[in-house]
């Protein structure tokens, strides 16, 4: 792979790590304004009402733009995957397809027990699909990209189209359950709204999968990637002025800057992260290690940090989304705030103790056992950019 950003005591990359750890210290602070919001996740789909400017703006920040980044990186590790698979001449997907359900198995218990808008669930959908393509010809993968790319604008400008119509937060929400039970009965009885997501979160999902896989194969982390990096950084910056124009034109274009403009700025992010670890020196600081070990448990990361947003905002629990509704604007924002700066510190710490014992986080671990299967192949492995047909051929072998 030439001179890749490794680390050099177990050639381990070093890039996906500390971007993920970033993606999901972002998804948090997208899910943190769900949990803060005293109407319950409902508020997401009814619209914010109003809101003082910097909460507004925080909001803005978050939308989209780490799941995107996270995507992109779900997709570069189903590459390492088939990597793997070709190196060990097994069948492709083979053994995935069980991964894809043990993932969906994870997602569908996250969101009945613990919170509304679950990624999991749609990442194992698209993944089953993107498996098939994993491998084969670049025009096959290019237009199944084009294909669902196409299905999320249409379903995107419909949205938009349909919220220009409607006043932001003017839609009344039924009470939010104050048990825990009730809200499951909730998320399982109302599935059908709370899961509506899926129907943008599939495509968008098999669009950056492929997009990550193509990009790794391009040799995004490689030390001769810088201009792959360089065009990625443009993009996200091209990316950062239509949010600024789609956060401006208004509520009514919340779609459009989550699902089209967010995935700029996350390729911005993929593009900015590896040049900057590229020119550090020396080893690693104590804010790089913890976010690369929340990278490196990225799923338990992300169950559990919503399972603290649960506990800590809901009224079952310590019930701060009501108490901080009384709270003037400036003083609330500071709080949740300081309240996602705390889950990430203490989800750092944990991390970081965690690996320090066991080389996987436990959700991560618990997957391992459920595969059966011996620890997977390297990821520094050559690229395969020249893969044979024969060795795609023997991936794909039922």
């Amino acid at each position: 792979m030439g001179d890749s950003l490794l680390t050099v005591p177990d050639r381990r990359l070093v890039a996906p790590d500390v971007l993920r750890g970033i993606a999901i210290a972002g998804t948090f602070a997208t899910n943190v304004w769900v949990f803060a919001d005293p109407r319950g996740p409902g508020a997401v789909l009814a619209g914010y009402a109003g809101g003082w400017w910097l909460d507004v703006l925080l909001r803005a920040a978050a939308n989209g733009k780490f799941l995107a980044l996270l995507t992109l990186l779900f997709g570069i590790g189903m590459e390492l995957q088939y990597r793997s698979a070709v190196r060990r001449e097994m069948p492709w997907p083979g053994r995935y397809l069980v991964r894809a359900g043990i993932l969906f198995t994870e997602g569908l218990l996250h969101y009945v027990l613990v919170f509304e808008f679950d990624v999991l669930m749609g990442y194992a959908i698209a993944s089953v699909l993107v498996a098939w393509l994993v491998g084969r010809s670049r025009a096959a993968q290019v237009a199944a990209g084009a294909v669902a790319g196409g299905i999320v604008v249409l379903v995107v400008g419909a949205l938009t189209v349909a919220a220009a119509g409607t006043s932001p937060g003017g839609v009344v929400l039924p009470p939010y359950p104050a048990t825990w039970t009730g809200q499951v009965w909730v998320r399982i009885t109302e599935a059908w709204l709370y899961r509506i997501e899926l129907v943008l979160i599939v495509p968008s999902a098999v669009v950056l999968f492929l997009a990550g896989a193509a990009l790794l194969r391009a040799g995004v982390f490689d030390g001769g990637g810088a201009r792959i990096r360089r065009t990625l950084m443009a993009i996200g910056a091209a990316g950062v002025v239509l949010n600024v124009l789609t956060v401006l034109a208004g509520p009514a274009w919340f779609a459009v800057e989550r699902y089209l403009v967010a995935p700029m700025v996350a390729a911005g992010l993929l593009g900015l992260v590896p040049a900057l670890l590229a020119r550090t020196r020396g080893p690693a600081g104590r804010v790089r290690r913890g976010v690369t070990a929340i990278g490196r448990t990225a799923m338990t990361c992300y169950v559990g940090q919503n399972v603290a947003g649960a506990v800590l905002f809901h009224a079952w629990g310590f019930g701060l989304a009501g108490a901080l509704s009384t709270v003037a604007a400036p003083a609330r924002t500071a709080a949740v705030a300081g309240i996602w700066a705390a889950v990430m510190v203490a989800s750092a710490l944990a991390a970081s103790w965690w690996l320090r014992r066991y080389a996987r986080g436990p959700l991560e671990t618990l997957t391992h056992a459920f595969l059966g299967r011996p620890a997977a192949a390297h990821p520094s492995a050559p690229p395969l950019r020249g893969r044979s047909r024969a060795s795609r051929r023997g991936a794909r072998t039922p």
